[in-house]
């Protein structure tokens, strides 16, 4: 998995990186931040692209659900089907993938389609 930048991206950049790769013929999702309840890293409406080499741009998490968030879109690449993945303190799996900050966060993931 690569990282293309620490520095905070607009949302704009990102989609158009997104498009970019889409173009060169990577499948490509896309994972949005749709809802924070109390404590998270990152606000509602945050982007974090993803390609099929696990390159990724943006943050959903500042680091603690990435790691699940980027395995869920390697398979929504595949059969297309979006989803809405919750993560929160009292949920086991958020204990799995480090979310201790006391929040819950939901994420929307999609594959990115262009007509």
């Amino acid at each position: 998995m690569s990282t293309l930048s620490d520095q905070e991206i607009s949302a704009s950049d990102l989609l158009m990186t997104a498009a970019r790769w889409h173009d060169d013929g990577k499948k490509v999702a896309l994972a949005t931040v749709i809802q924070t309840w109390g404590s998270s890293p990152r606000q509602a409406g945050s982007i974090m692209i993803v390609d099929e080499d696990m390159t990724m741009l943006g943050s959903v998490s500042g680091g603690c659900i990435e790691g699940a968030v980027i395995q869920e879109a390697l398979e929504i690449m595949n059969h297309g089907e979006a989803k809405i993945l919750e993560f929160g303190v009292g949920d086991e799996q958020a204990w799995d993938v480090g979310l201790a900050c006391g929040g819950t966060i939901q994420v929307y993931v999609e594959r990115l389609d262009t007509a």
